[in-house]
Order: C-alpha cells, then structure tokens, then sequence
C-alpha cells in the first residue's frame, strides 16, 4: 500500500538479525521471535505494547475515502481470538467511511525474517484490506527511500485474487515491483489464508498459504535504481501495518454492492527469524 502520514512515534525496539553465516542464505529453521494472536475479551483495543492507531482522513496518498480512527467501533478484539477491523458507512470528520489502521511503529521493528499473518478478507467493490511494512528509516530517509514490503493487498472485487509489491526509489507509487497471486476456487473471503514475506540478504519472496508466488532480487530492479532492503546496521528493520482502505487508486470507490460494514479479521501475526541469525542460548554454549 503505498505511503501516506505516519502517527507519532516513540524509540524503537529493533530486534534485527545479526551474524548470518550461513553459505547459503535461504536455508535455517524460523524460530518465532515475535507475535500477537489477538486473545483478549471482545471489544476490547488490540495490545497497546504492540500497537498503535494511524489517525486520519485525508486519503493517505491513495485517493481513499475513509478516516481511519482509534475507536473500538472500527479496531477491536472479537473474542474469539481475532483482531477485527471494520470499515463503516458513516459521515465522520468530513469523510463518508470511518475504518482502521495500526502499526507497530515504534514498539517493534525486525531486520531480515519472516514476516506472516492468517487473515480473512472482506469482499466488495472499494474494500482495501492491506498487510504491509514499512523501513524503519522512515522518519530519517522518508518513503520511497525508507522502503515498503507489500506483504499482501487485497482488492474486494476481485474477491480470487491478491497481489504483492515492492517500493523503492525507482520503482514506487504505480511502478512498483509487483505480482499476484489467485486462488483455484472460492475467495479469500470464505476463510482465512496465510500471507508471509521471507526477507533475507538480497532478495525477498511472497508466499499464499505456504506457496512461494514471487521472488525479487537486487538485480531485478531497475537500471539506476536503488535496493534499500538490506539493513545497514542493528537499528534498521521494518514496523508492520494492517489496515481497512475504502476506496483509492487500487480498487476504485464502492457501489451499490458493497456491503457495510465490512471486516477484515486477523488470527494472529509473527515474525520469526532463521536459526541461524540468533546467538546460542547459555545452555547451548
């Protein structure tokens, strides 16, 4: 999903791979350092440790139609071990939909991992639904520069079909690097699916439900472009993002068909790492 404002932000937690040694880079077991299966009683806001609300309603690059709040009506707990976010017909600070959009900006930032979520996708003309990361460079580089992982969008009337993309300098906005993953039959909104991104030194691949559909390396980038999904140092990594557009460039406005609300649920997120990028524990030395 391509950038626009960000909520304030506070220090970092970066947890970033460190000390691949590995001859070859695709191989080690994921551990899981990181996730958030969604328990907690329903209504309730997602974990504030982990999250927080982007606030607005001013299309967010995109042309999108929503103002993204931080009630519970839009972004909450469903009880039943799900994160909800609900996109709503409703006049709200100037915009005629109110939705969601959180980020783990701030309080937990990875370098190179495994990046996957289990989600269900609401189906419509207009609907959005969008798991994604950005650099944490953001603030210092800005975006393109910053760099953004696409890890699955959805456009809800093409209910068969998701897409996955790249954004850097050189290649960002409606030029990305980019391709798409369909299903044989149903949609992804009958159930859920898992969406992940394996980012290791040099390339990065998108996966449906365990199948790899696409796989970019530095060299596949444009002449005179620039690879900026290697981190430099210990601080850098991603910060994730999952969010509800309604309307925009990607699946135009909503119709007579679109049916409100509309709701996007994730059963859980993670981040794992390979074996190899973490220091042995005491009882291993």
């Amino acid at each position: 999903m391509n950038r626009l404002p960000l909520a304030a932000c506070c220090l970092p937690l970066v947890l970033a791979a460190t000390g691949c040694t590995d001859p070859n880079p695709t191989s080690g077991e994921w551990v899981v350092v990181w996730e958030d299966e969604f328990d907690g009683s329903a209504g309730k806001a997602p974990d504030s440790d982990w999250w927080v609300f982007d606030v607005g309603g001013d299309g967010w690059g995109n042309n999108q139609l929503e103002h993204t709040t931080d009630r519970t009506e839009n972004v909450y707990l469903d009880g039943d071990g799900h994160l909800a976010i609900t996109a709503i017909e409703e006049e709200y600070e100037g915009n005629a939909y109110t939705s969601g959009r959180i980020t783990t900006s701030g309080l937990f930032e990875h370098g190179y991992g495994r990046f996957e979520a289990r989600i269900q996708l609401p189906e419509g003309k207009g609907l959005w639904p969008a798991f994604w990361m950005l650099g944490s460079r953001f603030d210092d580089a800005g975006w393109p520069w910053c760099g953004e992982i696409d890890i699955m969008e959805f456009g809800g009337s093409t209910p068969d079909h998701v897409s996955g993309a790249l954004h850097g300098p050189g290649y960002s906005a409606a030029n990305p690097l980019t391709g798409g993953f369909s299903l044989d039959e149903g949609s992804f909104s009958e159930g859920f699916h898992d969406f992940a991104v394996e980012v290791d030194p040099g390339h990065i691949a998108w996966y449906v439900d365990g199948e790899q559909y696409m796989r970019f390396t530095r060299a596949d980038i444009p002449e005179d472009a620039t690879w900026v999904f290697d981190p430099r140092d210990d601080d850098e990594g991603w910060f994730i993002l999952l969010n509800l557009a309604v309307g925009g460039w990607f699946d135009g406005d909503p119709d007579e068909t679109t049916e409100f609300p509309a709701t996007m649920l994730v059963d859980w997120v993670r981040v794992s790492e390979r074996a190899w990028t973490r220091a042995p524990d005491e009882d291993d030395a």
